[in-house]
């Protein structure tokens, strides 16, 4: 009972971010994707497949997998980035790229590539797609250019960087956190493959769209400004102290959920009193409270105790025995990859940590099952846009805008670029593995 309702779950929420991912209603996109994971965790409850109480415990369990840390993570992160994009950062920086573009697409396209990849290693992918993805739009319309090469190698670029830090993408979180695996530890072993894989793709992607990006380029300069200097170089503080503080809360003792708590309260007190004092209102708090992607809660949440149930029944135990035989890096990484396509990356990492965690790998071949589980998350996003709810969001975004991609379209450029990129990643995890 427990594997046919989570199948059935699983596989209604994938036709539905295919077919019907939002809903529009008086102008507004509304996601609901999450009401069928919530069902699907209802279900469970309701025909005994486990107790609310395990339930209970397990999401309230004092431990690094909490999803509820988890969430004040990737919340307290994405409050501190999106900010700063209200204060015009971002936008900034990438006008900033156009203008030392040299007038040619191809440098155009090595510098928006590069700035993608440096703001979504220090920020998170979908942050910087939600900021980029209108701005390619805008000025691809204005100059007159294809603007496919840009919006997918912004894509691309947003899910390879992703994987450098712990904080990119909030399966990095979760699978390092279920194995106790802090800050440092993780860039030590992901800087190679995330480089190498960004190298990679970045080629691949210039041979890809290289007729489109011989056609000539006229800049036509946006003057864009940015917002209050002292919020800036405050929001800018607060978002390098949080990543600092990050990567050594294993060495004081503090645990990663409570230090992003701290900057963001005391980003909102200061500019708060800030903001009364200079008589500039609370409008900047109102436009980022309304873009923090609050579906990600139920939707978390609910797959978590999918998950719980699926252990209950020993489903996940079965795989791991499964999975236990081979090549880890290899079979970990093409079946987290694959199976990011199917569950969407959130969920199937909420299951592979549990499937570690009933797995007989030690040493070196555990950890390379581990970090292969986070590339196969990260790069398995641009296989299909039902990988990760990036590819769903940014598919809204074109379609808001009036430019439709559809899902085979977007598995085209998926086939072509992921698998190869794939590949690299888990044999450059291989070499970077040996230094645990």
């Amino acid at each position: 009972m427990t594997i046919a309702v989570s199948v059935l779950t699983i596989t209604e929420m994938l036709i539905l971010l295919i077919f019907k991912p939002a809903l529009t209603v008086r102008g507004k996109s509304i996601s609901f994707y999450w009401l069928i994971a919530l069902a699907g965790a209802l279900s469970l409850i309701v025909l005994d497949c486990i107790e609310p109480i395990e339930a209970w415990q397990g999401l309230t369990r004092d431990t690094s997998v909490n999803p509820l840390k988890l969430l004040v993570i990737f919340f307290g992160m994405t409050f501190l980035s999106v900010f700063l994009d209200e204060i015009n950062l971002f936008e900034y920086l990438a006008s900033f790229a156009v203008r030392h573009a040299k007038s040619t697409q191809k440098s155009l396209f090595l510098m928006l590539y590069l700035m993608v990849s440096l703001l979504t290693a220090v920020t998170s992918n979908d942050v910087v797609i939600l900021t980029f993805t209108p701005f390619i739009l805008h000025f691809a319309k204005k100059v007159h250019i294809n603007p496919m090469p840009y919006l997918i190698a912004e894509f691309v670029a947003a899910n390879t960087l992703s994987m450098t830090l712990i904080i990119g993408n909030p399966t990095n979180i979760y699978l390092a956190s279920s194995a106790n695996v802090d800050f440092l530890s993780y860039l030590k072993v992901m800087i190679l493959p995330s480089i190498i894989c960004s190298v990679g793709a970045f080629f691949i992607l210039s041979a890809l769209f290289h007729r489109q990006l011989k056609e000539p380029l006229h800049i036509v300069q946006d003057n864009v400004v940015l917002g209050d200097k002292f919020l800036l170089i405050v929001g800018v503080v607060h978002l390098a102290l949080a990543i600092i503080t990050l990567s050594i809360c294993s060495y004081i003792n503090v645990e990663m959920y409570l230090a992003c708590a701290v900057f963001v309260v005391s980003l909102a007190v200061i500019s708060t009193v800030y903001c009364l004092v200079t008589k500039q209102g609370l409008s900047i708090f109102a436009r980022v409270l309304k873009r923090l992607p609050y579906a990600l809660v139920p939707f978390v949440i609910s797959m978590f105790v999918i998950v719980l149930a699926l252990n209950k029944c020993n489903f996940t135990s079965i795989i791991a025995g499964l999975f236990d035989k081979g090549d880890s890096i290899f079979v970990y990484g093409l079946t987290s990859f694959l199976s990011a396509n199917i569950f969407n990356n959130i969920p199937m990492s909420v299951l592979f940590s549990d499937v570690l965690s009933f797995s007989s790998l030690v040493g070196r071949n555990y950890y390379g099952a581990l970090f292969a589980s986070v590339i196969g998350s990260n790069i398995g996003a641009y296989l299909s846009p039902v990988g990760a709810l990036a590819g769903i969001m940014w598919l809204s975004i074109l379609k808001k805008n009036g430019y439709h991609l559809s899902f085979l379209h977007f598995m085209k450029y998926g086939v072509i670029i992921s698998i190869p990129v794939m590949i690299l990643a888990l044999l450059a995890l291989k070499v970077s593995i040996l230094f645990i």
